[in-house]
């Protein structure tokens, strides 16, 4: 007579308890990590926004260094001084504005055409100088990339960071190095009130990225699909917030004309 281990039924239930065992092991552990997977996640995005502006831990021209994370949390509210959320011609103030799905928030508007997406803007400060901070999201040759690209008062490209899901390395996966990065710095994404954004073109004929006013970087070698991506990225997304941007500038023009009218009175 068969011993009972030696039949199928016995082997079809032997797995399926080891897989309710193990599922439920997992699910534990997920769960329990939960909260340091939240807190990384946290971490990772203030210490990318601050890249953005140039507040990292780089030296010379090598790899990128950001903020520690036992640091970073306390140098994002040294450096951040205010988070908004725009929805449409409205901006309020929000202390978790970066924890905002971006991806989430343009699935719901594309499905929803009435739907007024947040959009989160940071305002840093650095120096003496202010910083407006946008997060982008696009496609790549594989998958999705994403950064964040922060601007001057003239809207002018005081730095950018860039991150990909799954691009090919030492192709385009190339986005997320120094060298393609620091190029960004110093560009102007206006051609006179005009939004252009910042094309990354092949052919661009100024490897030291000299010229600031064309609106171009050089490409990355056989990454034409991911450099078209970042093109289309910064487009798409950084023009959402031009009319804000420039709603600003004109307010602080306005503060600037009075000032000067109010002390040249009391002259």
């Amino acid at each position: 007579m068969a011993k009972f281990t030696d039949k199928n039924s016995y082997t079809i239930l032997f797995a399926i308890i080891m897989v309710l065992v193990v599922g439920s092991l997992l699910a534990g552990v997920a769960q329990g990590l939960r909260g340091k997977i939240s807190e990384n996640e946290r971490f990772e995005k203030q210490q990318n926004i601050l890249y953005a502006m140039g507040v990292d831990d780089n030296e010379g021209t090598g790899s990128v260094n950001f903020i520690s994370t036992k640091e970073v949390e306390a140098t994002f509210h040294k450096y951040i001084k205010k988070q908004l959320v725009i929805q449409g011609d409205e901006a309020t103030e929000d202390d978790n504005a970066y924890l905002i799905d971006i991806k989430k928030e343009e699935t719901h508007a594309n499905d929803d055409s009435n739907y007024k997406r947040k959009l989160p803007l940071f305002i840093g400060e650095k120096d003496g100088v202010t910083y407006y901070i946008i997060p982008m999201r696009g496609k790549g040759l594989w998958d999705a990339i994403w950064g964040f690209v922060s601007l001057d008062k003239d809207l002018v490209v005081e730095g950018v960071f860039f991150d990909h899901k799954g691009e090919t390395p030492g192709l385009g996966a190339n986005i997320k190095e120094r060298f393609f990065m620091d190029d960004f710095k110093g560009e102007q994404i206006m051609n006179g009130d005009a939004f252009v954004g910042i094309n990354v073109a092949k052919g661009n004929n100024d490897p030291l990225n000299e010229r600031k006013d064309d609106q171009k970087v050089d490409a990355l070698a056989g990454a034409t699909i991911t450099g078209n991506g970042v093109t289309a990225m910064i487009k798409k997304d950084v023009a959402r917030y031009i009319p804000y941007l420039e709603k600003l500038k004109g307010a602080e023009m306005k503060e600037t004309t009075e000032t000067v009218q109010v002390s040249d009175s009391l002259q």
